[in-house]
């Protein structure tokens, strides 16, 4: 995939289909290690010990409308090319943890993308909450709509103005966390 933001919504509609009613996506970027490391928690039904031990295996999937399932294995493949790995930890009835890290200076790496539009696409799926943390060197940005639905008095953001302001908040939060530097 061309941007890890793809990847990105690639397991969180996994987690989805798992029925999760919290994701949580954390972005740690650190330029003096040269490391990213991302993390896609849910609280969905989880993956059964059997399947987990091949999990990254383009045939294996859950799926009952194709046989194979090639998210993981490309998320996989592209965190090897960048010196990095991909580990999936999950638990029947606990959720799943999908831990993903690489070089951050690596010219394999994709660019992150538009991770703002991939968090408004998760929010289209009204019965989930989505917690967001990102943190670039020692500075820090967070995003829950479990506070933004208190704060608006409403569990339903799936209105194209609370959409776009999502949207919007969290992009220019990242620029100004990030300085303007384009990932």
């Amino acid at each position: 995939m061309r941007e890890i933001s793809l990847h990105l919504m690639d397991i969180i509609d996994n987690s989805i289909t798992a029925n999760a009613t919290l994701i949580e996506l954390y972005i740690k970027i650190d330029t003096n290690k040269n490391k990213i490391v991302i993390t896609i928690k849910d609280n969905g039904k989880g993956i059964d010990k059997e399947m987990l031990k091949n999990i990254t295996d383009p045939f294996v999937t859950s799926r009952t409308t194709r046989k194979v399932g090639l998210g993981l294995s490309l998320f996989q493949s592209t965190c090897q090319r960048c010196n990095g790995d991909l580990k999936v930890d999950s638990e029947v009835g606990v959720g799943t943890v999908v831990t993903a890290d690489m070089e951050f200076e690596n010219i394999d790496r994709p660019p992150l993308g538009k991770i703002e539009e991939t968090i408004v696409s998760v929010l289209l799926t009204p019965s989930i909450d989505f917690y967001y943390k990102h943190t670039f060197n020692e500075k820090e940005f967070e995003f829950d709509t479990r506070e933004v639905k208190r704060i608006l008095e409403t569990d339903d953001l799936n209105s194209p103005e609370i959409l776009i302001w999502i949207r919007d908040y969290i992009k220019e939060n990242l620029m100004e966390l990030m300085g303007g530097a384009s990932l």
